[in-house]
């Protein structure tokens, strides 16, 4: 088929940040876009061929958005499933495809696919609600502290508790749950596996994620990350088996534990884009959104080499700011060198919110580093 300045025409679910940076590559490829997000002020409005203000929960705006497209993807799991299996039955394609996303996102199901494959693992038990998981801390099955998540609809830390004390749990909402035991880590790492309908894969460089304490959300990420060979290739040949697994189209972003024993857990994944892969637009030949595009379409993989050492910081809302965005100091950070803003075009601001981010491409890591820690300190997301 003719994808480029053609009829075809590709439909996206979710027009937030990472909608907004794959449509600077449909644009560049003039790929035709329509795009369904629930916010009259998503950041893909300005950018998308057409752009449609509706439910991605709700099946009859999923499925009559579907109806006059030729493929269709997603930046977001929280849609409509049962929708997109019927737009697949009646011949549309839609990658990644709906039961893949059905077993991603809910993270019990995840997990469980993960001990069905052999795909290792940090331990877990799921729970149908919160009592049921305090009768299992009762009956001395689940021991204090442990990793709680809700099952569904967690995102950028949200959902996600270590359980350390009895005050903990009382601040746990009543939901189908896991409990996980808590890893005693190294390092948290990342590899995004890039896979078209051939079969065809490949995998970006392992990267390394620095968390906020309090936020649970990744602050720094680091490429390359700062292990051993031998460990970047075990994360790596990971998270294949992982994309083989679920027969994956698209980018699968994969997030592991290095263990203080050098193992690899998978954490979870995501069917998408990812903040983990942020970095590869200024500093791998082919950008992670590039890569998701010529992936759904069938296209031959681009090069997921790095030119250089990129590192990505995040830009979230300060505490205490809420309302109209204001950017402080930005100008600052534009005079370091390597480092690229992305403001994603969100209109207001509130704490720990994202709102953009800044790459830092070095030919020396440790610099990077320093530059980024510069760029933290210096730029301030605040409200007017």
């Amino acid at each position: 088929m003719d994808y480029f300045s053609s009829t075809f025409k590709l439909g996206i679910l979710g027009g937030g940040q990472l909608g907004k940076m794959l449509l600077s590559e449909t644009r560049k490829f003039d790929i035709y876009t329509k795009v369904l997000d629930p916010s009259n002020e998503a950041p893909c409005k300005i950018s998308a061929n057409e752009f449609i203000q509706g439910d991605l929960m709700d099946y009859e705006t999923v499925y009559n958005f579907g109806k006059d497209i030729d493929l269709l993807t997603v930046e977001i799991e929280n849609i409509n499933i049962e929708a997109l299996k019927q737009l697949e039955l009646e011949g549309l394609k839609v990658y990644p495809q709906p039961d893949v996303l059905e077993k991603i996102r809910n993270k019990g199901r995840q997990k469980q696919f993960y001990d069905i494959n052999d795909i290792p693992t940090a331990p877990f038990t799921v729970y149908n609600s919160l009592t049921d998981l305090k009768e299992a801390i009762n009956s001395k099955i689940v021991s204090l502290p442990f990793v709680w998540k809700s099952t569904e609809f967690g995102y950028d830390g949200t959902g996600v508790k270590i359980v350390r004390n009895s005050e903990d749990l009382a601040s746990l909402t009543d939901v189908e749950c896991i409990a996980e035991t808590l890893v005693d880590f190294e390092n948290e790492l990342a590899v995004i596996v890039s896979r078209n309908s051939q079969g065809d894969i490949k995998t970006y460089p392992v990267v390394e994620m620095e968390f906020h304490p309090e936020a649970n959300q990744v602050e720094y990420v680091i490429c390359p990350a700062r292990i051993s060979d031998d460990i970047a290739n075990k994360a790596q040949e990971t998270a294949e088996k992982v994309a083989k697994a679920y027969n994956h189209v698209g980018l699968l972003a994969v997030e592991m534990f290095q263990t203080k024993t050098d193992e690899i857990l998978v954490n979870e994944v995501a069917p998408r884009p990812h903040n983990s892969g942020h970095y590869s637009i200024e500093a791998s030949y082919t950008s992670q959104f590039e890569q998701h595009i010529r992936a759904i379409l069938n296209l031959p993989l681009g090069s997921t080499e790095s030119k250089a050492p990129g590192i990505m910081v995040n830009l979230v809302g300060s505490e205490n700011h809420n309302g109209e965005v204001f950017y402080e100091n930005i100008d600052k950070i534009l005079n370091l060198k390597g480092v690229t803003p992305h403001i994603y075009g969100k209109k207001t601001t509130r704490p720990f919110r994202k709102m953009g981010h800044v790459t830092i491409v070095n030919e020396n890591i440790q610099t990077a580093r320093e530059i980024a820690k510069e760029v933290k300190e210096t730029i301030n997301v605040i409200s007017k």
